[in-house]
Parts: C-alpha cells; structure tokens; sequence
C-alpha cells in the first residue's frame, strides 16, 4: 500500500472546490423552485381531456385552485400533477 502525502494547501483547494459545487447545487434547486409553471385554461383542458364546463366545476368545488390575473385564469403545474398523477408522456 502506498501512501500519498496530503499538504493543507491541497485540503484548501479541495475545500474551494467542494463549496463551489455545493453552491452550484443549491442555486439549481432554488431557481427551479422559484419559477413554477402556469398553465393557461386551454393547456389545462388538453392535458386532462376536459371540457371547460369540467374545468369551471374543477374550480368553483376547489379541486384546483388557480390564480385569475387580469381575467385569465392560471393553473399551476405542479398542482395539477400532483392532485391528478398526471405522467410526464402525457404532456
């Protein structure tokens, strides 16, 4: 077995390294968390095979719970999925 020695300028540089990754990392999840998708009506009727009488019963029960900016009603993805187990295919 041999053995390598390991100087504590190579720990810093390994140190730098590692928090640089780290950091990477962690600014990927953070930006994906912070832009969730939104779905305008009609993308959300295609992806679940409603009509938009469907969709308005969907809303007024409070199944979905979208966000109405400027008339326009918007769905968020992620909800959508995960109150319908949508696959991924289907999209």
């Amino acid at each position: 077995m041999s053995l390598e020695i390991v100087s504590k300028e190579d720990l810093e540089i390994f140190r730098i390294r590692l928090l640089d990754d780290i950091k990477k990392i962690v600014n990927q999840d953070l930006k994906k968390e912070e832009q969730p998708e939104w779905l305008k009506s009609g993308e959300v009727r295609k992806m679940l095979k409603v009509s938009p009488g469907t969709l308005q019963n969907l809303r007024i029960s409070g199944r979905i719970k979208p966000v109405k900016i400027e008339g326009t009603w918007y769905y968020n993805l992620a909800e959508i999925k995960a109150l319908f187990a949508v696959k991924e295919d289907r999209l």
